[in-house]
């Protein structure tokens, strides 16, 4: 690979599948780096402008703006520097001038996303979204999240989102996002879909932090796997299947130090 011609990964994809984030992963970062994630084709871009003792300094870009920093970029570059042989199991990146620290866990690259602080679960009026929740909780990892759970993965999966009525929602509960999970799993512990229109899009296919703040509402309802090293999520935005693994510690009224991350692959696309 040069530095201008990139490879392409796919980040956080679910076994067996082509779902997960495209990212273009280029070696350096010269010229019109907008006009080059441009061409790429990718939903992201990420240039490695430097590697060195205090980790892999990026610039991420979406076809159309400087993103600032991605957590996807950012696994892909990881991957990428493993394979070469050219960082540590332990590091950190750089986007936006913020140090991210990575650590390998089990083949897969984790990113340190803090403590996730957990609330009990607001009044809320989820009728005119067509939920039926068997629990409410807020948690945020430093913006703050409904966590609403379903009974089962048809419920999951068959969940029709109205974005303004989620945008109402918000701003009811005083949360800038909306998860929907299930322990009704099959493999992972928790399925799960997540909604952001309060920050600027949709439904995100693979959100680090957002899992990182269903983990720390898991913990402290005592539903995941005692003495297990990871846990798994799968988030089944439709068409776009990933799964994503975190590390944690349990904490009263939330979960401390909290690292997701997941898989990443070469993609031929």
């Amino acid at each position: 690979m040069t530095g201008l011609s990139p490879l392409s990964y796919r980040v956080y994809a679910a076994p067996r599948t082509e779902g997960g984030k495209l990212v273009s992963v280029f070696a350096s970062a010269e010229g019109d780096l907008q006009a080059h994630a441009a061409r790429a084709g990718t939903p992201l871009s990420v240039f490695l402008e430097k590697l060195d003792d205090t980790g892999a300094h990026l610039r991420v870009f979406t076809p159309d703006r400087d993103k600032g920093d991605s957590d996807s970029a950012a696994l892909a570059v990881l991957s990428h520097l493993q394979v070469e042989g050219q960082i540590a199991d332990v590091s950190s990146v750089w986007m936006g001038g913020q140090e991210y620290p990575a650590q390998l866990c089990g083949g897969e690259w984790l990113l340190r996303q803090g403590d996730v602080a957990v609330t009990g679960g607001p009044e809320a009026d989820l009728g005119p979204l067509g939920i039926q929740a068997n629990h409410l909780q807020i948690a945020s990892a430093g913006r703050p999240n409904l966590v609403v759970t379903v009974p089962t993965l048809d419920d999951l999966t068959r969940f029709q989102p109205d974005f303004d009525r989620i945008r109402q929602l918000g701003h009811a509960t005083d949360t800038t996002g909306l998860i929907l999970c299930t322990l009704d799993a099959g493999r992972a512990d928790v399925a799960f879909r997540a909604f952001g229109p309060l920050r600027g899009f949709g439904e995100d296919a693979a959100s680090s932090n957002m899992f990182a703040c269903l983990v720390g509402t898991l913990s402290v309802r005592g539903a995941l796997p005692e003495n297990e090293p990871l846990v798994r999520g799968l988030q089944l935005m439709p068409g776009a299947p990933s799964q994503l693994s975190a590390q944690y510690a349990p904490q009263p009224g939330g979960a401390s130090g909290v690292w997701v991350g997941g898989a990443a692959r070469r993609s031929n696309e």
